[in-house]
């Protein structure tokens, strides 16, 4: 695996700027020179060692939150916006990048807002004859993406929500008393709870003040469904107060967000941070052991493990997607060094599409991006269906993951040879940011990357890379 040094100069200054001390004060309290931490915070010099004992010795803080959780997610994004084929030319050096996102992470969101901006309006222009004249032809973000991303760089971690979920759960209890502690709350705040044979999971019908949920459905959803509306009906002035802070662009992004909100609260109501978090270490991350102890689905359970990001009792640090059959990513968070990819879909050579050839059964992968970081991978199809003759059923696979430093504690590395390097398929993240060069696999040439096309010698590609 290749190691990486800790370069965290925004972080630093962050923290200084919090607790009100000057450069000196600041490497007095360190026991370095005012120089070195103008290096480090500069990012001209890796933080060290000592300064991480430092660090952690005078001002508490958790080691962990100097990981480049943020600058790698900036990172990805601004390559795969750089790699729109608007820009011209060669690729910025990936160290540019980097020094962008460490240094300057404003400047960055900036740029990515930027792009954004142009993307909607190519796509407005795309279709002029529908938007001339109208009101709302203005160029505006897409309200899924703004959610998408302030979730994304939340580290799809909310606290004050989370805390509010696990108060509501008592931190016991079963799933059966969770369903039983929603449909008590919701009568105590004047709902009815009908439970219906019909087609929607969820229905709130407001004149009646009355909550219609689908017998068709799991139970475990059925669950989900009574604490979102929980959260609808009780926890309506937190959630407010929540997209106050966000400053949502548009009502609709605010309206999405809310409900991304509220079923926040119902995940981590139905598997309480501090419960489910040394579960999951007791089990080893077992998700089918997990599904049953707290009632909740397979995909709940894995997106669940993947919001494990409290400051100070932080879990595994996953990766979690879901996509459909076409490869669209339709979720995705990762608080890993792997970062997705903002737009289409994920690389071909991924375990998570061979679970629609397998359904009910897990997959287990050995993987390696390009930056040489190594993870194991799970995948498994969670298929929806309707719950009745002729209604579509709604396929889809699921995908968690960790780097292979955390797999001893993963039930699924357990039989597993990872001392062979040919163990690890090569995987990417898009194929016109990926760096490798032989991949029978790839759709678009590498933007970055020469093409030598040779018309007397047709490989498993039309061309070779530079």
């Amino acid at each position: 695996m290749a190691s990486q040094k800790l370069y965290a100069g925004a972080k630093l200054r962050e923290l200084r700027t919090k607790i009100g001390l000057t450069q000196k004060e600041f490497a007095a309290r360190l026991g370095v020179s005012l120089p070195y931490l103008n290096q480090m915070e500069n990012n001209n010099r890796p933080i060290s060692t000592t300064v991480v004992l430092a660090l952690a010795s005078e001002f508490g803080l958790d080691v962990t939150e100097l990981g480049a959780g943020d600058s790698e997610r900036l990172v990805s994004d601004m390559r795969e916006a750089l790699a729109d084929p608007v820009f011209q030319g060669k690729l910025p050096p990936l160290a540019d990048i980097r020094l962008t996102a460490s240094n300057a992470p404003a400047l960055a969101r900036a740029f990515l807002d930027l792009h954004q901006s142009y993307r909607q309006t190519h796509e407005r222009l795309a279709s002029l004859d529908e938007a001339l004249g109208r009101e709302d032809a203005r160029t505006s973000p897409s309200p899924w993406e703004e959610v998408r991303d302030f979730f994304h760089y939340c580290d799809n971690y909310i606290d004050a929500v989370d805390y509010a979920a696990e108060h509501f759960s008592g931190r016991k209890g079963t799933a059966v008393n969770m369903r039983v502690a929603a449909v008590s709350a919701l009568g105590n705040a004047g709902v009815t709870v009908s439970f219906d044979d019909t087609d929607a999971l969820r229905r709130f019908d407001p004149d009646s003040n009355t909550l219609h949920i689908s017998t068709r459905a799991p139970p475990e959803t059925q669950t989900f469904q009574l604490l979102l509306q929980v959260a609808l009906t009780r926890q309506d002035a937190l959630l407010e107060a929540t997209l106050d802070l966000a400053r949502f662009t548009t009502s609709d992004a605010r309206d999405i967000a809310k409900i991304g909100l509220a079923n926040y609260f119902a995940g981590a109501a139905l598997m309480p941070y501090s419960r489910f978090h040394a579960a999951a270490q007791d089990c080893r991350h077992d998700l089918e052991l997990l599904s049953s102890q707290f009632g909740a689905s397979i995909e709940q359970v894995a997106h669940r493990l993947s919001t494990l990001q409290r400051p100070g009792a932080k879990g595994v640090p996953f990766f979690f997607v879901r996509v459909d059959q076409a490869g669209t990513i339709t979720k995705r968070h990762s608080a890993t060094r792997l970062q997705f990819a903002r737009f289409g879909g994920a690389c071909p050579l991924w375990n998570v599409h061979s679970a629609f050839e397998t359904p009910g059964r897990f997959l287990r992968q050995l993987a390696e991006t390009p930056d040489g970081v190594r993870y194991i991978s799970l995948a498994r199809d969670i298929s929806k269906p309707a719950g009745r003759f002729g209604a579509p059923v709604r396929r889809f696979a699921i995908a968690l993951g960790c780097e292979m430093r955390h797999a001893d504690q993963l039930v699924y590395a357990d039989g597993i040879d990872i001392t062979r390097d040919r163990a690890f398929e090569p995987i990417g993240i898009s194929c016109r940011i990926c760096e490798r060069r032989n991949c029978h696999q790839r759709a678009v040439p590498p933007l970055e990357r020469d093409l030598v096309v040779d018309p007397n010698l047709r490989n498993i590609l039309p061309y070779r890379v530079e």
